[in-house]
């Protein structure tokens, strides 16, 4: 499912003199919110394979790079500063390795029921789970490559 996307015709962080301001959601309604991302990390196929069958010298790649994005998600107004403190309802951060490919698609689902959408949540939940499998990894590896964040 792609997002789908709105044309504004302002940035609604930016004050009239053009500083930065945290938008004021207070007079929004209460709903329930929802967002998913999802990251693309690549390695080589043998890298891969180490992270599959737990043989990695760090440990368990995937489970560390879980609850670290989980973390990430939960942590994501303390990193970005204009972000409004939420009470996440669901955090989920799933990883599906290809061993054979070296592709890992890491997919983070954030929500809440707020005044104020989830998705930074969800794309820093899928950001730290990403440089965390790369952290765990880049002494087997220095070529791991995240493609993407989306």
């Amino acid at each position: 499912m792609r997002a789908r996307f709105v044309q504004i015709d302002r940035l609604t962080h930016i004050d009239s003199s053009g500083a930065a301001k945290m938008v004021d959601v207070g007079d929004k309604d209460v709903t329930d919110r929802r967002a998913v991302a999802r990251a693309r990390v690549v390695m080589l196929p043998a890298t891969a394979k180490l992270v599959a069958d737990g043989d990695a010298p760090k440990g368990e790649v995937l489970g560390t790079a879980r609850l670290a994005g989980i973390q990430g998600a939960k942590r994501t107004a303390e990193l970005i500063p204009l972000a409004h403190n939420l009470a996440l309802s669901k955090v989920d951060v799933e990883i599906a390795l290809d061993a054979e490919s070296g592709v890992a698609e890491i997919t983070c689902e954030a929500r809440t029921r707020d005044r104020t959408g989830v998705e930074m949540e969800a794309l820093t939940g899928c950001s730290v789970a990403a440089l965390t499998l790369y952290d765990m990894v880049k002494g087997v590896e220095r070529g791991v490559r995240i493609e993407s964040v989306e």
